[in-house]
């Protein structure tokens, strides 16, 4: 039940894209196509849940014993540029057209905060690897959430309405804006779901 609490908590209450606001970049760029948005989320999902782990046995076997903690985040920028070549390479070989479609938001992962930020937040919340694990894969599928269902919206964009000063970027930090006080109903969830368990 305990990691059952863990992704409901980053998956909804704590949704990296919309509480925490990480990932604006790909969440704001690659979110006009349901299709793209998907591969995008696949291989965030890929980058995060495996930089996250890599990192945290990096931390904790390299740079802790060797007294290098000050490095970490040169040291998990090193490796989540590594897996992002990986998956680079990996969609050039295999998915031509979704590695055109993303475009120049795949090599932007690199940068993408929201996989630091989780890499970072798993060591400061003192997890295990398996918590840590756990929690990456999580917070990937909430991003992947977050990022189909702006597509979702963004496709309804053309035929609606919206008046000229507030199309393009604008209406997308507002429908992002209301995403996020949608995601903050989900706030008591995880707490009443840790007093279940005990």
């Amino acid at each position: 039940m305990e990691y059952v609490v863990l992704i409901v908590s980053a998956v909804l209450v704590n949704n990296i894209v919309l509480a925490q606001y990480l990932g604006n970049c790909p969440f704001c760029g690659v979110s006009r196509d349901v299709k793209t948005s998907l591969g995008m989320g696949a291989a965030v999902a890929f980058v995060l849940t495996f930089a996250s782990a890599i990192t945290w046995l990096v931390h904790h076997y390299c740079l802790v014993p060797m007294n290098l903690a000050y490095l970490q985040t040169v040291v998990f920028i090193l490796v989540i540029a590594t897996l992002v070549q990986l998956v680079e390479l990996f969609l050039r070989k295999s998915v031509r057209v979704l590695y055109h479609a993303l475009g120049v938001f795949l090599p932007l992962i690199t940068t993408n905060c929201a996989v630091l930020g989780v890499a970072i937040l798993c060591i400061r919340k003192k997890f295990d690897f398996t918590h840590t694990v756990v929690f990456s894969f999580a917070s990937a599928v909430g991003f992947m959430l977050a990022i189909v269902l702006m597509a979702g919206i963004r496709r309804r964009f053309p035929i609606s309405p919206i008046p000229r000063p507030l199309r393009g970027t604008a209406i997308t930090l507002i429908t992002a804006g209301l995403m996020a006080l949608a995601f903050f109903g989900f706030l008591g969830v995880d707490a009443s779901l840790t007093a279940l368990t005990k």
